[in-house]
């Protein structure tokens, strides 16, 4: 029989070596967005909404909001040092967000067991909920860290 993990040991014992992983997303990097806050299924991300993000209407993309979420999503699901997928995601888009605002994502662990887990990512300006997230993540058998 197999010994059962503690996810939570394997969090708090490889913290730095899941940190370094997840923080050091090339897509991420590339658009700006910056991990402010990284707890066992929890992360919030930030992200400055640069000019050359916004539609044809002046208004920030849906795919940046997108992006975010997904980022806070990907570092929350995987905070546990298992290779983790997304496999589903619905977005509501409340309110707009302009160039030059910072936009901030919080996902948030709802349930979890051996191969699913549930989160909810709330995407904020300032106070101001714009968008909510609901995904589905698949945990796999293996870590993308090295175990002792």
């Amino acid at each position: 029989m197999k010994k059962k993990v503690d996810d939570y040991q394997i969090y708090e014992k490889y913290y730095e070596q899941i940190f370094q992983q997840v923080k050091n997303d090339p897509f991420a990097q590339s658009l700006g967005i910056q991990l402010t806050k990284f707890e066992a299924g929890f992360a919030e991300a930030i992200l400055e909404v640069k000019n050359h993000m916004e539609n044809a209407y002046g208004t920030v993309h849906g795919a940046v909001i997108y992006a975010l979420a997904d980022h806070a999503f990907s570092v929350a699901c995987n905070a546990y040092g298992k290779t983790s997928l997304g496999l589903s995601t619905t977005i509501q888009f409340i309110e707009s967000a302009k160039p030059g605002d910072k936009i901030v994502a919080c996902a948030k662990e709802i349930k979890r067991n051996y191969r699913t887990g549930f989160y909810r990512i709330d995407i904020f300006h300032e106070q101001n909920l714009i968008a909510t997230m609901e995904a589905v993540s698949y945990r796999k058998d293996q870590y993308f860290i090295e175990l002792d």
